[in-house]
């Protein structure tokens, strides 16, 4: 399973030496409970360190200059407890090149009217320092994340935790290199994209190899290591041999676990996490990926076919995002237009990811009439029902594009015994006819990640760190 460093977010409060340094203790013993408080009970994936109360102008840009160098850092959240002069933060903020939280809080939840005085106001003073520390990001555009309300509400500490994965997965974007083994699919248009723009704009390296390349890998798999991943397979899922002979069947197999044991290595040697491969460019393989693709994805690495960096990059990214948990490459592919039963049946011929899936995937062995290859083995199961989000990136040359929506997810109404492929049914909750012309509007391309994990507001914070223009249909 790819692992992601163990980052952490540093925790800075605002204030000024107006009220004394009574005060300025306070302030501090406050913002430690509240750091502490959030660790032990926010169920926060990644830790809170409380750093310092700053007060100077050059404290906040020293404090910045830190939180850029220091690589364990994701980013940055900020709280005004008592009132800081917004001007002092114009330098060091400038300077973050991390995503930034205002978090916009109070040490108490309620107003002390009994013993309320003058001492109290002017600690307790987020309810105008916020609003001053507000307008100058606002002014400085730097789209920072407002996070608003007690520390305790359970719903806050959702929000945070929220936005540290999502703060992680832009972070982890600029180590992210896709493998494209081969060009994109000829004549398709939303899987080409400027890739050096992707590069400066949202950190993926992009790297072409010939498919040569992993045949060449492939040669070098011994026959041991498959069978330790065939023992491991057969543990996992269920083996379906049907109508198969039963030699016939496992060096099917068996030659979808060469390719993943390969494509494994070569990305692991030169560090990259996401891969994309293309059915019109073969020469040398057996069979185009499919189990194989599957098991890089439930591995925690993002793919695409057809060449579609863009995708599998994003896939990456959300899998980050939400801890490889029920989150797929996915492609619409067909439509049920009668009333009552709108909705869109995805998959993508054999490359969808297991982390979906409703039940235990079987491995089968089918025909696949395209490619011009050997039948491949894949793992066959249906999609799981609840809330979904469905999203794509496009390339508009001026800008890249997220477009989402939300949908509600189901499995298939039957089974399909003449389409042995993973799928998953969906209806967007705008409803199919609104929600699709929309996507059509917005450029929406056909290749998708598709995620139970991940939500509309972190697909519309990644926008705002990225800088990507954003359709999201509601």
């Amino acid at each position: 399973m790819l692992e992601v460093p163990k980052y952490e977010f540093w925790f800075a409060v605002g204030s000024q030496h107006l009220y004394g340094e009574e005060t300025l203790k306070e302030v501090a013993e406050d913002a430690k409970k509240i750091a502490d408080g959030l660790n032990k009970n926010g169920n926060l994936p990644y830790k809170i360190v409380f750093k310092q109360v700053l007060t100077t102008a050059d404290e906040i840009t020293k404090f910045m200059k830190e939180a850029n160098y220091e690589d364990k850092v994701a980013g940055v959240i900020t709280w005004m407890h008592t009132f800081s002069p917004a001007k002092n933060w114009i330098r060091g903020t400038k300077l973050l090149q991390k995503p930034l939280l205002h978090f916009a809080t109070q040490y108490l939840d309620y107003i002390p009217y009994d013993t309320i005085d003058f001492d109290y106001m002017n600690l307790n003073q987020s309810a105008h320092g916020d609003r001053e520390y507000g307008y100058i990001n606002a002014r400085l555009q730097m789209h920072n994340k407002i996070i608003y309300g007690h520390w305790q509400d359970p719903k806050v500490m959702k929000q945070i935790a929220d936005w540290e994965d999502v703060a992680v997965a832009y972070d982890e974007s600029f180590n992210l290199k896709v493998c494209r083994f081969g060009d994109t699919m000829r004549d398709v248009a939303v899987t080409e994209g400027d890739k050096v723009q992707a590069q400066i704009q949202l950190g993926w390296t992009v790297d072409y190899y010939g498919v040569g390349d992993l045949v060449d890998e492939m040669a070098k798999v011994k026959e041991a290591e498959i069978d330790d991943e065939y023992a491991d397979l057969k543990s996992r899922y269920i083996m379906v041999q049907g109508s198969m002979d039963e030699a016939a069947y496992e060096k099917t197999v068996r030659y979808q676990l060469r390719q993943y044991i390969a494509m494994k290595r070569f990305l692991e040697r030169g560090g990259y996490t996401a891969v994309t491969s293309n059915f019109e460019d073969l020469h040398g393989l057996e069979q185009l990926q499919g189990l194989s693709a599957q098991l890089l994805m439930r591995d925690g690495y993002g793919f695409a076919g057809e060449g579609d960096w863009k995708t599998a990059a994003l896939l990456r990214t959300i899998k980050i995002m939400t801890h490889n948990q029920k989150t797929a490459f996915m492609e619409d592919y067909t439509l049920d237009l009668r009333p009552g039963h709108q909705a869109i049946l995805g998959s993508h011929m054999l490359e969808v990811d297991p982390s979906i899936a409703s039940e235990k995937p079987r491995v089968e062995v089918h025909p696949l009439d395209i490619g011009g290859k050997a039948d491949p083995a894949r793992l066959v199961f249906s999609g799981s029902e609840g809330d979904a989000i469905d999203v794509t990136l496009a390339d508009f040359r001026n800008n890249f594009k997220l477009v989402t929506y939300a949908v509600d997810a189901h499995k298939a109404e039957k089974e399909t015994p003449h389409l042995p492929v993973a799928k998953q049914l969906w209806t967007p909750k705008v409803g199919l006819e609104n929600g699709s012309k929309q996507w059509i509007q917005a450029g929406g391309g056909h290749h998708t990640v598709f995620s139970f994990a991940a939500t509309e507001e972190q697909i519309t914070d990644l926008a705002t760190l990225y800088g990507v223009d954003l359709c999201s249909i509601n």
